[in-house]
């Protein structure tokens, strides 16, 4: 039996106070709403049918170049009249022998688990509904059961009585029917209710009363069902989420300094024995090996980190490829198309880009290596920079096995520095030098004797 999945993402989000729409705001690196939609196409659905209405086409925007461009229906809610509104909106293009799976776009941290045991439940019964049993359930729809503990319906707070809102068990929003029962429901929709909306909520009692039994699947984590309505709360979850994917790295053989100063914005692979010291960040795709240590405020975008190296603190990398035994930093920035090769070392308040470091080459110290090709053990000396950009064009610099670059050496690409070759420290290098040369490239020095001092003048 194919799945459709529909996912509601018409709301304003108000209480964020932003421009954007409220479920393209970040959680862990990416959109709510792509959690939600990463999260459902594991379960491989007929069609996912998105709802939008607020800012729809800055919706449609964000995800016109990724892959969901052409695998979403797009279904707008021209007017924002509720729950089961904007899902009568979806369920005309559905089959009538699909299962429907409704979720919410702000509602980011949802298991797949959960969802396809809704799926499940649904195609045996009709309908299903995931729930939290919760001590704040305040603001929140109750699940009403009768005494043999069987649902019969859910009441938004608004229109519970006293005694209905002391129940602890919430509606997560999250359910599943077969599409034919769903779409015969909704015709009976009506706004009669403190909100004046048509509450998909009020199918469970149309179900009820037909006599279908109410599938279940209660979650005991609050955290899977909470929905985003304003910042404090994307903040909290996020800290949530990151500390739930610390001590997940934790019990696989990291060692995390703390979890609470962890952050993982991406998909991250990583060895054992590996150490993350306090206030590391993860963004993108990042690799690392076996035995790798990462010091404190480390930023590691798109790497790819080999066995055995050591990040060094205050290090920001982004899409770099290192091999084994490396060392970088402390206060390093290695950019785009930075390949370290085994047992190389980058120092401190060192910058590199588009550069290849041979193995066993140091670039120590306050150097720029920019558009550069280094050989096999390569020493570069403090303050050597690549001059590689002419105002317009870009061009490289090559370095070739056993190299020795003096301090305060400016190489003027196109350049290029033959094997074993010494520059002179205060060089500045204009022409290809030849294996094994020295060059020497500076001002002679000029001594004069009797050098008196500038005093300062007094006013009279």
């Amino acid at each position: 039996m194919q799945t459709d999945v529909v996912v509601l993402a018409a709301g304003k989000g108000t209480r964020m106070y932003s421009d954007l729409p409220k479920v393209l705001h970040a959680l862990a690196g990416k959109p709510m709403l792509t959690h939600v939609l990463d999260t459902v196409s594991a379960l491989e659905p007929h069609n996912i049918h998105l709802v939008t209405g607020f800012q729809s086409e800055l919706i449609k925007q964000h995800y016109a170049k990724t892959n969901y461009a052409r695998r979403v229906h797009w279904v707008e809610q021209t007017e924002q009249l509720g729950t089961g509104h904007a899902v009568m909106q979806a369920v005309p293009t559905i089959n009538d022998d699909a299962m429907v799976l409704v979720l919410y776009g702000d509602v980011p941290l949802i298991k797949v688990e959960n969802l396809q045991k809704l799926i499940n439940i649904a195609s045996h019964t009709g309908v299903a509904v995931l729930t939290l049993d919760t001590p704040t359930p305040g603001g929140l729809g109750r699940i009403i059961r009768n005494n043999r503990q069987q649902i019969v319906a859910i009441v938004e707070e608004k229109d519970a009585d006293d005694e209905q809102r002391k129940i602890r068990e919430i509606n997560s929003g999250i359910m599943a029917f077969k599409a034919n029962m769903l779409k015969q429901w909704l015709q009976k929709l009506n706004t009669n209710n403190a909100q004046g909306e048509y509450y998909l909520t009020d199918v469970i009692a149309f179900a009820h009363a037909e006599g279908v039994i109410i599938g279940n699947v209660q979650t005991s984590d609050c955290d899977e069902v909470q929905g985003i309505n304003d910042r404090l709360q994307l903040t909290e979850l996020e800290r949530s989420y990151q500390i739930r994917r610390a001590r997940e790295l934790a019990k696989s053989g990291v060692t995390i300094a703390d979890t609470a100063r962890l952050d993982i914005r991406g998909e991250l692979h990583i060895g054992r024995d590996t150490t993350l010291d306090v206030n590391v960040i993860f963004e993108g795709t990042n690799r690392l090996g076996n035995r790798v240590r990462i010091g404190p405020n480390v930023v590691l975008i798109n790497c790819e980190i080999g066995d055995n190296c050591h990040i060094l603190a205050n290090s920001h990398l982004e899409s770099v490829v290192i091999e084994e035994n490396c060392s970088v930093g402390p206060f390093a920035r290695l950019r785009p198309g930075t390949a370290l090769k085994k047992g190389a070392k980058i120092g401190n308040f060192v910058e590199t880009k588009k550069a290849t470091i041979g193995a066993g080459s140091k670039v120590s110290h306050l150097s720029y290596v920019g558009d550069a090709e280094l050989g096999a053990d390569v020493n570069v000396g403090a303050g050597t920079i690549t001059c590689n950009y002419d105002g317009v064009n870009k061009f490289k610099t090559i370095l070739k096995d056993g190299v020795f670059v003096g301090s305060n050496t400016a190489l003027v690409a196109p350049v290029t520095v033959g094997t074993n070759a010494t520059i002179g420290a205060g060089s500045v290098i204009t022409s290809d030098v030849p294996d094994q040369d020295l060059a020497v490239a500076r001002g002679k020095q000029k001594n004069i004797s009797g050098w008196k001092r500038p005093v300062k003048i007094t006013a009279e």
